[in-house]
């Protein structure tokens, strides 16, 4: 059962973005810089620990994750939709599907310059 994409998930990632992103995800899990889930997110954001937030565009309903793209504006942290709560869970490394993560920041990570990159290509779809 795949939901579909709703149209209020703005901005989303296109097919080349999303495989970028969805290896970032993988990469973060690996070096203990994700948090997984739509809570999880949330206290990262309130803790301002976010470097960038990822959203399903097919999580049902969409509305349990609609706070979470203000809240970003709130604290000026790029967040971006993609298609499937399945991949991103699968990305997560994870077999549950899942709605929301939360890229952490950490100082000297070796993962700084790719995350800065992925942020700019995201920072351009909200334009």
């Amino acid at each position: 059962m795949t939901g579909e994409i709703n149209p209020k998930a703005y901005p989303m990632a296109d097919d080349s973005l999303t495989k970028t992103i969805f290896e970032l995800v993988t990469q973060a899990s690996n070096y203990k810089q994700l948090r997984k889930g739509a809570n999880e997110a949330t206290k990262t954001l309130n803790r301002g620990l976010s470097e960038l937030i990822i959203l399903a565009g097919d999580a049902e309903p969409l509305e349990i994750l609609l706070h979470l793209p203000l809240l970003c504006e709130d604290k000026n942290v790029p967040y971006v939709f993609v298609g499937s709560k399945q991949g991103l869970g699968r990305a997560c490394g994870v077999s549950r599907p899942v709605i929301a993560c939360s890229v952490l920041q950490k100082d000297g990570s070796q993962l700084a310059p790719e995350i800065n990159k992925l942020r700019q290509s995201v920072e351009k779809l909200l334009i």
